[in-house]
This record gives structure tokens, sequence and C-alpha cells, in this order.
């Protein structure tokens, strides 16, 4: 059956939010409490976000356990993006922390408590003490649970706020207008099959990663990057899609995370010797170095034969020293994953680990204020109206070419918050809605139909294909000859994903429509990953290149780092396969800028 404009039925909102996790349902708490008529797509129930996968903690320099203030916070965070991260968008992260966390904690989060009743921190890698020093508890945490604890606090106080929820609907497409206004989506209710036109005077993309274009990831199956395949097809770049962060302890053969919080309680990382190896490769961070850093001294450690198991494919996570009781009031869930997933018991026995994809730092480009920005002949930041994006899905960029831990729950909180109260002011300006353009459904229903008229390949075999590409071509260690081929495999895929065919093109809840819908999202992600990663020819944070490393004291490219040529972000344009670049903003917003230096720990 095919698709008609005529079946298409529109409704009006003040702001359309797509995605329910973390930064989509902290910005509708601001809309709704401000008395705006908010929609929130999400493809599953809302507490089922991927959010609530997030164990470790919220970074927020309360000092609560020991000195420390947001000043430090921000000198780690530039140095863990390996000074690719905007030093203005950090200052306002860094500064608007402790605000947030506090926030959650009048809304009733049940963080873990120090005996004086103040929040529980716990140490993070990346994270320390007058600039380097040595490591701070700057986490927040309930138990390692806290994407999970806050998920549902702010689930809770949107329904108290009656906040609308569009439960198992997936957006497809951004309807922009002739001036390049954004006016809405067009969306699939998977129930019924149905197509709708959410008509908007503002949208916000809060889609979350796209963890799901490699084969071995942390990520929740829905992780498709929806946002970031909306926002490619319909004209927007992608930023600094190059970076993604490989977590360094997942569980080996199964690919769940365990939290860094294991580190920061005090478990280390162990090689087939049964030696601390972290110790050689950071004297001073040791296991809490930052986790492109760990990632890559576990990866040095399998290829040089010091792995464990009989392939020697992984290293050990030791936990049992810790103690059954700090184990299970710190880390219970780290205890039923090894329980479950490991066949390990973690108070008797190590856990074997390896890393695994975990964090997009690229996303849609945008400001502080969480507006989409673009690329024009005189702006490298011309602000696309009506459009909005935070979270994971976003590039603000805070995280550059490396993310610290605890940042991710803390860039949702600060940018929903702050995209939140600027839609509010622009909605008190904006009395009506833009009309809608002629052709607002025409791709979307072209797309559809596509799909119904054809019986081409099986969305997932073509899906598993790309995944295999990715992991092979874009993983820990990069060669620039590996990566060039990538670019030739994802360009081919690509054209198998042009003729993705349905065999059951049944309407209600068919679940292969939806799966061939969200492969052409993968495939944006993907591409834009493998073509801005090829194209980028240095090493910086996660993305290392053997072709490039180089020593410490190279007087040209420390670490393989070239700043003369390199320090920019990518822009990679879906239309026609380009890349063009843009400055980093190495001007904070009221404090000195903190220079480029050779990131060692």
């Amino acid at each position: 059956m095919s698709y008609t404009q005529d079946k298409i039925t529109t409704r009006k909102f003040d702001v359309v939010i797509v995605g329910a996790g973390g930064s989509g349902m902290r910005a509708s708490l601001q809309l709704a409490r401000a008395g705006l008529n908010v929609a929130v797509l999400s493809k599953v129930f809302p507490t089922r976000s991927h959010t609530v996968a997030a164990q470790g903690g919220i970074g927020a320099s309360l000092g609560n356990m020991s000195d420390d203030n947001w000043h430090y916070h921000f000198y780690d965070t530039i140095k863990g993006s390996d000074w690719l991260g905007d030093q203005d968008a950090i200052e306002f992260m860094c500064r608007e922390a402790p605000k947030v966390v506090y926030d959650l904690e009048h809304m009733g989060m049940p963080f873990d408590r120090n005996p004086d009743g103040t929040i529980y921190q716990r140490p993070f890698g990346g994270h320390t003490a007058n600039y380097g020093e040595k490591p701070v508890q700057r986490a927040c945490a309930a138990a390692d649970r806290t994407g999970h604890a806050m998920l549902h606090t702010l689930y809770q106080q949107n329904v108290a706020a009656k906040t609308s929820f569009f439960v198992e609907w997936m957006a497809l497409d951004l309807i922009r207008d002739a001036q390049g206004d954004v006016v809405g989506v067009t969306a699939l209710e998977m129930e019924t099959g149905d197509l709708h036109v959410l008509h908007a005077k503002t949208v916000l993309m809060a889609t979350g990663g796209a963890g799901r274009i490699y084969a071995a990831s942390t990520n929740a199956f829905i992780n498709t990057g929806d946002g970031l395949g909306m926002a490619a097809r319909a004209g927007i770049p992608l930023e600094d899609m190059e970076f993604w962060q490989f977590h360094p302890t997942g569980v080996a053969g199964a690919g769940v995370l365990l939290t860094e919080g294991c580190r920061g309680e005090g478990a280390i990382l162990l090689n087939s010797n049964g030696e601390r190896f972290m110790e050689r490769y950071a004297p001073t961070l040791k296991d809490l170095a930052p986790r492109d850093f760990v990632s890559r001294c576990m990866d040095q450690e399998i290829k040089e034969g010091r792995g464990c198991g009989p392939n020697k494919d992984y290293v050990l996570l030791k936990l049992d020293h810790l103690g059954s009781e700090t184990i299970h009031k710190r880390l219970p869930s780290v205890y039923e994953i090894g329980v479950n997933f490991a066949n390990v018991d973690i108070t008797k026995e190590p856990i074997p680990v390896v890393p695994t994809i975990h964090y997009q730092m690229g996303g849609i480009p945008t400001n502080i204020n969480g507006q989409v920005v673009t690329q024009n002949a005189t702006d490298h930041n011309a602000v696309v109206n009506g459009l909005y994006a935070v979270g994971e899905c976003s590039c603000v960029s805070v995280h550059g070419a490396n993310r610290l831990g605890t940042n991710s729950l803390l860039d949702l909180l600060v940018f929903g918050r702050a995209a939140g109260n600027h839609i509010v002011d622009f909605a008190s300006k904006t009395k009506s809605h833009k009309d809608l353009p002629a052709d607002a459904t025409d791709r979307t229903l072209e797309r559809l139909n596509k799909l119904e008229g054809r019986g081409g390949e099986y969305a997932q075999d073509v899906a598993n294909d790309m995944r295999a590409a990715m992991q092979q071509h874009a993983g820990v260690f990069r060669t620039q000859a590996s990566m060039d081929e990538g670019v030739q495999k994802i360009a081919a895929i690509r054209e198998r994903v042009n003729a993705i065919g349905l065999k059951d093109t049944s309407k209600v809840f068919n679940t292969a429509r939806i799966e061939a819908l969200e492969v052409e999202n993968l495939i944006e992600a993907a591409q834009s990953t493998m073509v801005s990663a090829a194209a980028r020819r240095e090493c910086r944070g996660a993305h290392t290149v053997s072709d490039y490393e180089r020593p410490v004291d190279d007087a040209v490219a420390p670490l393989g780092r070239d700043d003369a040529n390199w320090m920019k972000h990518s822009l990679w344009h879906s239309a026609d396969n380009s890349l063009t670049y843009k400055p980093v903003k190495l001007k904070p917003l009221t404090v000195d800028s903190v220079p480029p230096k050779v990131r060692t720990f």
C-alpha cells in the first residue's frame, strides 16, 4: 500500500521535540513549565531512552569531597578535548554545572549521600585538581545508575508539568520553507503506520547518538542517528564526525558498558602478566587517564601480546580488592552485569574488558543556546531559524576530539535547559506559525513509497555490512590506507541503502519499515564519519592514525597533533559528500584562554 498526500493529518504545536532522553526532557520541562504547547516524540517509552544506561555520574565542581572549582573542570575539559573544544561553550557548561545538579536534587533525584548529607562524588577519568596535579572527586553519582535516576526524575517532573508525549512515533524529515527556516517535521505513528505532519514554531532535535554504525557498541539498538540523518538530508552539515569515543571497559564479547565509576572507586586494569600497565603509560593519573588514552593503551597491550584469555584479545578489570560491601553499595549494576554477561562474580575475580564504541563527539553544529548553525559565505555560525539541537546528536562543541566521563549527562542538562530558556524567549515574541511549504511532505512520501515499490535487499543485511566496515576501517587505531578503503566501501554500501526494499508492506507496527528508515539515517552518520576521518591527517583525541604518530617532543606535531594545519572543526555536507572547515573558538566568555600544550598524564 502506498502513502498519499490526502491521508496525512496535520497537528500544530508551539514546539516539537524529537527524542525523550535526558536532553529532550530537560528542555521540554522548561517549555511545559512556561505554558507552551509541547509535543515530545519518542521511538520508545521515555524512560527507556538510552540516557537510562548512563552509569557513572554528572560532572560538577561542587567540592563536597575535596577542593574543586569550575576553573579546574574547565581546564580538564579543554585538555580532554585535545584543544578541539570551543572554549566559550566549555566555560558556559562548567560554570552552569553546579546549578543544574542542584536543580535535579531539588526535583528529588536520589543521589548517593555523604555522612553530612551532601551529594556523594567519585573520582573519574581526566578530572583533576589544580590543573592536572592529582585526581579529584567530581562525579555526582546515584550508585552506578545515575542516568536511570536522572531520566525517571525528569519524566516525573514532565508528567507533573503536563508535557505531551507521543510514544512509539518516529520523526522522518525536517520541513524547511523557502527561506530555509524549519517549520515542523513529518512523523510516522508506529502503531497505525499513519503519516503525520507536526507543524511547529520551533523544532528541537534530541535524538541521541548513532553508535549503531559500529558492530561492537555499548549503545542501544534505538541509537541509529535519526537526528543526524534528518539534518543531513535537510542540507545541514554534520560537525566533527570523525571523533568517536571507545569506552575502555566494555564487557569482552558482549559490548555491555562497565562504568568508569569502577576505576573511580579504585578498580585497576591488568594485563596477562598481572601487571597494572596504566602506571607505565600515565604515571600521574594511571587508570583514571581520559578514555581515548586508556583505550589506546589497552589496545597496545593486546597488540604486543599481553592480552588475556585463550586468544589474548582482552585485558582484565580487577575490582575484588574493593570489598564486597563497597561493590554492592556503589556498583550494584556492575555486579549484576558481571554475573549476567560474563559469568563472573566481580567480588571474587576480575572481569574481561575491551574498548567498545560508546559516544559520538560530533553531531549537528549548534551554539551555546542550542540553536543549529550552518556555514555561509560570510559566517561560520549562521543560525538556522526554528531549529535547535541538544545532547549527543548536537556538537556545541564542548567535547572536541574526546569527551571526559560525566560530561555527557552534564551536557544534556546544561544545554537542554539553555535551549529551553532560549525557545521560551523566542516563543514569547513569535505569535503565529510560519506557513507550511507546498512541498512539505514530498521528500517523506518519496522515501516511504520507494520502500514499498520494490523487492530490494533486506535492511539489516546492508546495515550489518556497514557496521563491519566501520569497525574495520574506523577503529581505535586507524591507518590512512585503511580509512581510504573504508571511504570506498561505505560509498558502495550507500548505493545498496538506496535499493533497500520491503517484503512486508503492512501498516500496523511494521518494524521492517522502521528498520529500513533507520538504516537511511545510519548511512549518513557512517559516511560522514568515514569521509571526515580519512581527510584528517593528524592524531587528535580519539582520532589516532598510525601514519601520523610522532614522539612527544616532535617540533611540528607532538604526539601527532598538528595544530598549525588541523586545529579546526570538520563540516561534512551530505548533498555532495564534501567537507568544509571552521575555526575552533579559543576565546572563553570571561576568563583567559587555555593555550594548547602537549597532552600527557
